[in-house]
């Protein structure tokens, strides 16, 4: 009978601890993204490559990444879409494992190809960057991080960056 009592008194322990994991899970608050200020976007062109044979542009984007829980998690992925001047260029799928102190920020670059494969739907933006000499870009998606015991959520999809890059001539 006690061995019994025991077992149930175990079980709904564990049972709890379960509830309050999923509680904690429920309150996990997503990344903030930002532009990094003091860090400008930049764009570089790049010749022809396996993955890209006709050539391409590479963007690199400076995103100070923002950690609102009370608890250090690891941003793991970062899948989405980057428009230039409101067109779509390129699909982003970026593996990361960048951790992040609770409470804490982060700036890191994200380097982004766009192949000139999709010049014929580019030609808009390519104009307006040597005519204007800047590029707006917006880049969305869903950012997914590891919470250790909590689990590994995925947030979005979401705004993650905007703002504009300077076009060299």
């Amino acid at each position: 009978m006690y061995a019994r009592n025991f077992g149930a008194l175990f079980l709904l322990g564990v049972v709890l601890a379960g509830c309050a994991s999923l509680g904690a899970l429920a309150s996990l608050q997503a990344p903030r993204f930002e532009s990094a200020s003091g860090q400008n976007a930049e764009l570089r062109l790049m010749g022809p490559s396996l993955q890209n044979p006709l050539g391409g542009a590479s963007i690199r984007l400076y995103a100070r990444i923002s950690n609102p829980n009370p608890l250090g998690i690891t941003l793991s992925t970062l899948a989405g879409s980057l428009a230039l001047d409101g067109t779509h260029a390129a699909d982003v799928e970026l593996p990361l494992g960048l951790p992040l102190p609770a409470g804490g920020d982060v700036v890191i670059p994200l380097d982004i190809v766009v192949g000139f494969a999709n010049l014929p739907a580019l030609a808009t933006v390519v104009s307006n960057a040597v005519t204007r000499g800047d590029i707006s870009y917006n880049l969305n998606g869903t950012v997914g991080v590891d919470a250790g015991m909590l689990g590994s959520p995925t947030f979005g999809p979401m705004q993650l960056l905007q703002g504009s890059v300077q076009a060299r001539r």
